[in-house]
């Protein structure tokens, strides 16, 4: 995606919902649900789990609860690879950020943290993301993982010249030369800095900026045998294994019921 044009051309809608956002930090994780959504809009028609919270009531219904008919029904007990095909489809730009990584020969624990990096933003909620991301599937991966997905949404705002890391032209160009990260960014960075998997958080942002491509298209079941090595798949399903997340994933199951 040439990041100059859609900067330029971006709906009326679109620029307010990035300069109504609280923080500067909050204002990038827009941006980039932006791009995310744009480019899924360009390659396919995605399936939405952000649906009107007010939907017609289903006949027979007094409040609308667990399946909505605008959604594909997900099987009693749902595999991550289930959430990529019924929920997050078709998350081009996590598929096409860890496709990078596995043609760059990184080690599979990096390949994955591009895979489950932003799958939150466009399916949960898009602010603080790296820490949401982190939560919802500490359970299930290394902890290497959750911790490198945590700490990329502060190392993306700071170069890093052993890895040829530049600070994004989009965020200069829509924050401005001038612009300063939280303090709790900035303390975030300097904590990873100084981490044992600094890298690993790291090359999640090398293959995050350069992972926008129109026309590429990656299948999630090319990562299947990944998945298998390094996610740790509940029996009961995600959502009902009784985890500490399980409510996370029960939102993007049924993420309009009433109660």
């Amino acid at each position: 995606m040439d990041r100059r044009s859609f900067l330029n051309n971006m709906s009326a809608a679109t620029v307010a919902s990035i300069t109504g956002a609280a923080t500067l930090s909050e204002k990038a994780d827009a941006l980039e649900e932006a791009m995310a959504v744009e480019l899924d809009k360009r390659i396919a028609t995605p399936y939405f789990c952000h649906l009107d919270t007010t939907p017609e009531v289903i006949a027979g219904d007094t409040y609308y609860m667990h399946d909505d008919p605008r959604l594909p029904k997900m099987p009693e007990a749902p595999t991550l690879i289930d959430f990529f095909k019924l929920r997050f489809a078709p998350a081009n730009h996590v598929l096409q950020s860890a496709q990078l990584a596995k043609i760059k020969g990184y080690d599979e624990k990096v390949v994955l943290a591009c895979l489950l990096h932003d799958i939150c933003v466009t399916n949960l909620i898009r602010t603080d993301h790296g820490y949401w991301c982190a939560q919802m599937i500490k359970p299930y991966v290394d902890e290497e993982i959750s911790w490198a997905i945590q700490y990329h949404q502060a190392l993306r705002f700071f170069p890093d010249t052993s890895v040829d890391y530049e600070y994004p032209e989009q965020y200069i160009r829509f924050f401005g030369a001038d612009y300063k990260p939280e303090p709790y960014i900035v303390q975030a960075h300097k904590e990873a800095k100084k981490h044992r998997w600094y890298m690993t958080s790291r090359l999640i942002t090398l293959n995050d900026l350069y992972s926008f491509e129109e026309g590429v298209v990656v299948d999630i079941d090319d990562f299947t045998d990944i998945i298998g090595r390094h996610f740790k798949q509940p029996k009961e399903g995600l959502g009902f294994d009784g985890s500490p997340v399980a409510h996370m994933w029960r939102s993007m199951i049924w993420p309009n019921n009433f109660l």
